[in-house]
């Protein structure tokens, strides 16, 4: 995605989280929201691998309440990222969408401490896309009132992946 698309979504992301009715930031935070913080966008983050769709298992996965919950996995995402090659566990979002829960060494300095999720794009020729640039933070960052699925072991990747969301921070009081 070229660097106008990727600020057209960043705004629209924004819009939903400031205005909508299923935004998951709380009615009392909407009002004081004025957008997120982003990692400039870096066409160096997109990476294309082979992906295997899998024989239509469940996963249990960990969440950001401590629970553990049964996941549609899709499949895995042979990728190679800064040297290293993953197989990255791709879940269903329950819409049939497929997305990737991730974990990296940003993970509780700079983006939420659960990790971050980025959708995959399926080409025909079985490979997939992720674009980190538009790597999202779980809804539970916004509220406590939301249960999200953890990266599973897998899908913790040992280099800082510096590209999408960082950390939502609240303005209270008018500070953040």
């Amino acid at each position: 995605m070229d660097r106008e698309a990727i600020e057209e979504y960043r705004r629209e992301r924004d819009a939903f989280l400031r205005s909508h009715y299923s935004s998951p930031l709380p009615d009392e935070d909407q009002e004081a929201f004025d957008g997120l913080s982003y990692f400039s966008p870096d066409s160096s983050m997109v990476f294309t691998g082979a992906f295997s769709h899998s024989d239509d298992s469940r996963i249990q996965i960990v969440s950001s309440a401590g629970t553990t919950s049964a996941y549609h996995q899709m499949g895995v995402l042979r990728v190679g990222i800064a040297g290293s090659v993953y197989n990255l566990i791709v879940l269903d979002d329950g819409d049939g969408n497929p997305f990737i829960a991730f974990g990296d060494t940003t993970n509780g300095d700079t983006t939420y401490g659960g990790g971050r999720y980025v959708s995959l794009e399926l080409a025909q020729d079985g490979s997939g896309s992720i674009d980190f640039d538009l790597a999202s933070n779980p809804y539970c960052v916004y509220d406590e009132e939301f249960v999200c699925p953890l990266p599973p072991p897998d899908n913790r990747i040992s280099v800082p992946i510096e590209a999408g969301e960082k950390m939502y921070e609240k303005i209270v009081d008018g500070k953040s």
